[in-house]
């Protein structure tokens, strides 16, 4: 076992204990950024002068009458910037914007003694606009040949000798939504300024180094003259790891003019009009099988939505093409990926960065070929997993190390879930009820862990001893809800040997540890995880050497378990306290910086090449559905999931974000719904899914009626903390098997073997057109396909589902000749 993952005796982590905040959010007494208002004197605050409008060039500003509003102090505008005016590290994001590129993108900003005479300071603002052309859809993108950023291509295999043998291949294209964040605490940022000058500022961010860096080169100073500082967030899921910064910039521009500290903070409908999404992404695909239904080769184009600006798009559709394969070996691939511009918000990060969206791909189009090739789907699946032992890689060249535990979760859900009794009781079910049908389905997952770019893979700590043996950590990540300081916590007794209590944790500040990555990637435990334990390393070492001298042996016969210090062999023993204070007065360093850096990681960009993750997460989940054919309104009967955290750190914790990011996955995959105006009115671009009343989010009533999580046993990952493995993301991609359920249960109104469409997101409605499409037995009608389709050579018309937006076709052979009279060959 590897010194990193082996865990010494008596170890705190692994231990199942509450979320170290969990009193505080429960009662109430946690405190956010903008909890911090309250306590700042003078404060101002900030409020943005919006335009309405999709695209166009600003012909003039004038902010006279704002100054006239009483209470209003100041108005930002790009002529105050000092330094750059931009908020992003593309240079594509100006702060102070002279041209609007979405429909409510601010231009300026008002600062006001109260919230309210900013707010009519900010509508007092004038504003004249050159109205210009705008792309609101994706498809409006993609047929104007809009499109930024990079272009990769993955390549592996020989493609065309793997069509060739192949006995049947099928054509299709998929496009499916975005989803919004909509974390319980909106967008906020307090800045100060101290007696010399220097700024500092309490954000919700997930990337506090990032934030320094945008606000110092938006006023021009170095970064030693900005500190960062985050509490804590009320939610997160990557919406605050690029897109804070800006708004932090505002406020720290604000409070560096004014000399007074400056409050930023988002209302619900302005947060969601102005911040970015998860992408939302069009698919076109052709797969090729042999007889017995294997993949031979895949041809795919994936076209991101990224919005008006680069934002974290490129990393999003590397991860996207890196996750294509899920769980499954494509000896032959070909996966090309673009980045559409369109005159919406900037989208950006959002837990999975691109994994759910490439994997989605795969699963539809399995979903979608396995009736066509008179197979069960969860067979299919199976035939196809990476397997031990074969040598097999990903698309882009690395080795997956652990196939085995793909079969393994698997297994072990068809096991706990009883799926073979259950399958045959669905069967009688639906034979018995010609109006209500169930269906139950079966998804793996595979998730790499590492950020794609090597350098963010490192991580930084601070540990302080003080005299009293009380023990006090800082380390790079920051904390969301997720857990992570609790991990921390747990790791930091573990190694120093000493009861939790005597640990404390303080918030995450660069002015303790520099140059940290975004806590993201699912790498926050990995990262600073092995951070703080090379630093309490460091101390341990020393106080071994000190309790040596006390007891009168080598300190490598030394031990410290539960806060007391033994020597082997021997009945002497010295407490964590004492042993602190002899080593005090012995002049024995009591602080220690600890770093950590992911080994093993390489990765070329331009060839789409490399090992980019340090290994890979695995889990698998069945979900049980009911659903009514006469509304397609439907119920999560039941989920049973095994995931793989490898020895977890905080055995609660894991299974929190085990379910969380289920239900958030589910969340996105059939409630979430982001509606634009896409028509030529006055209101073009227009968010029209701008609250809870008009944006679905999974809530209790969605939650499976029996939900059953077991974490993998047995499962050490050599290459990470105490054997652990990440958490955050990977669970979000278990919500795959509802959806392939929701499927499944369409099908069964229609003749056995019938191929269904399912439009992403499934809602209600949308399982309805495909219930309907399945009655009919027109295979390619799911209430977002429009226009001609072909299926196994022969043309039939479908026709499009009210207020749907077209969902492009599918061609289907079910054997060579079929597919080769279908592709022209």
């Amino acid at each position: 076992m590897s010194h990193l993952s082996e865990r010494p005796e008596s170890p705190v982590v692994g231990v199942p204990m509450p979320h170290e905040s969990a009193a505080l959010h429960v009662t109430g007494a946690a405190l956010y950024t903008d909890d911090l208002v309250w306590r700042t004197k003078d404060v101002l605050h900030a409020y943005p002068v919006q335009v309405m409008k999709a695209h166009g060039r600003i012909t003039a500003l004038r902010t006279e009458p704002a100054l006239a509003v009483p209470g209003v102090v100041r108005v930002l505008t790009g002529a105050d910037v000092p330094g750059v005016n931009d908020a992003g590290m593309k240079h594509d994001e100006p702060l102070f914007p002279d041209e609007v590129m979405f429909h409510g993108h601010a231009v300026a900003w008002v600062l006001g003694e109260t919230l309210e005479a900013a707010r009519l300071g900010a509508a007092a603002v004038e504003v004249e606009l050159e109205e210009l052309p705008s792309l609101i859809t994706l498809q409006d993108a993609m047929a104007a040949d809009s499109y930024h950023g990079a272009q990769p291509l993955m390549e592996t295999g020989d493609i065309d000798a793997g069509f060739a043998d192949s006995a049947h291949v099928f054509t299709g294209e998929f496009q499916f939504a975005g989803q919004e964040h909509f974390y319980l605490e909106t967008h906020a940022a307090l800045a100060q300024i101290d007696e010399n000058g220097q700024v500092f500022i309490q954000s919700s961010t997930q990337h506090p180094s990032e934030t320094q860096e945008i606000v110092s080169h938006v006023l021009g100073v170095p970064a030693h003259e900005v500190t960062v500082q985050c509490l804590r967030m009320g939610g997160g899921f990557g919406g605050k790891e690029m897109q804070p910064h800006g708004f932090a910039a505002v406020a720290a521009l604000g409070a560096k003019l004014t000399g007074r500290p400056v409050r930023f903070r988002l209302n619900r409908t302005q947060d969601l009009t102005m911040s970015g999404k998860r992408h939302g992404f069009h698919a076109k695909w052709k797969i090729g099988f042999d007889a017995e239904g294997r993949i031979q080769a895949l041809d795919a184009t994936l076209v991101a939505d990224g919005g008006w600006s680069l934002d974290l798009s490129e990393p999003v559709l590397a991860r996207a093409l890196c996750h294509i394969d899920n769980t499954y070996w494509i000896p032959n691939a070909r996966v090309a990926g673009r980045i559409a511009k369109t005159n919406t918000v900037s989208n950006t990060a959002f837990r999975g960065f691109g994994g759910p969206q490439g994997m989605l791909v795969i699963e539809d189009i399995l979903g979608r070929c396995a009736p066509r090739l008179g197979l069960d789907p969860m067979e299919l699946r199976e035939r196809n997993f990476y397997r031990p032992g074969q040598g097999q890689t990903t698309p882009y060249g690395q080795p997956v190390t652990q196939a085995e535990r793909i079969a393994t979760v698997w297994q072990q859900v068809k096991d706990n879930a009883g799926l073979a009794d259950r399958k045959r009781e669905i069967a009688a079910f639906n034979a018995a009820h010609p109006h209500t049908k169930r269906a139950l389905a079966l998804t793996g997952i595979k998730f790499g862990i590492s950020f794609n770019l090597t350098a963010f893979n490192q991580g930084g700590a601070l540990v302080l001893i003080y005299k009293d043996g009380s023990v006090l950590i800082n380390h790079g990540g920051t904390e969301m809800g997720q857990g992570l300081h609790t991990k921390m916590m747990q790791v930091a007794a573990t190694t120093l040997g000493i009861p939790l209590h005597k640990v404390r944790l303080a918030p995450t500040r660069t002015d303790k540890v520099p140059n940290t990555s975004a806590t993201a990637a699912s790498s926050g435990a990995d990262l600073n995880g092995g951070a703080i334990k090379n630093a309490c390393e460091q101390l341990r070492e020393r106080l071994l050497r000190v309790a040596a001298g006390q007891l009168g042996g080598n300190a490598s016969d030394v031990r410290i378990v539960g806060g007391v210090a033994r020597l082997l062999g021997s009945d002497k023993e010295l407490a964590w306290d004492d042993l602190v204070r002899t080593a005090y007065f012995q002049r024995v360093q009591l602080s220690a910086a600890g770093f950590y850096r992911t080994e093993g990681l390489h990765w070329d960009a331009k060839s789409f090449r490399g090992s980019p993750f340090k290994y890979f997460a695995h889990g698998a989940a069945a979900t049980e559905v009911e659903v009514d054919g006469f509304t397609g309104a439907y119920r999560i009967r039941r989920v049973d999931i095994v995931h793989d955290v490898g020895d977890s750190l905080s055995p609660l914790i894991d299974i929190g974000q085990v379910e969380g990011g289920f239900v958030q996955g589910a969340g996105w995959l059939t409630l979430e719904d982001l509606r634009w105006d896409a028509g030529d009115g006055p209101h073009r671009g227009r968010l029209l899914t701008q609250a809870a009343s008009t944006y679905k989010l999974p809530s209790f009533s969605e939650m499976p009626e029996e939900f059953n999580v077991t974490l993998l046993e047995n499962a050490t990952e050599e290459g990470a903390v105490y054997g652990s493995k990440a958490v955050g993301e990977p669970p979000l991609m278990l919500a795959f098997s509802v959806r392939e359920a929701l499927r499944q249960a369409a099908a069964a109104f229609g003749p056995s073997g019938a191929s269904v469409e399912l439009a992403s997101p499934a809602t209600p409605e949308a399982v309805y057109w495909a219930i309907q499409a399945a009655r009919q037995g027109d295979a390619s009608h799911n209430g977002r396909a429009r226009g001609g389709f072909t299926v196994d050579g022969h043309a039939a018309n479908g026709q499009a589902a009210p207020g749907h937006a077209g969902n492009g076709q599918v061609t289907g052979g079910r054997d060579r000749a079929g597919a080769e009279a279908l592709h022209g060959a």
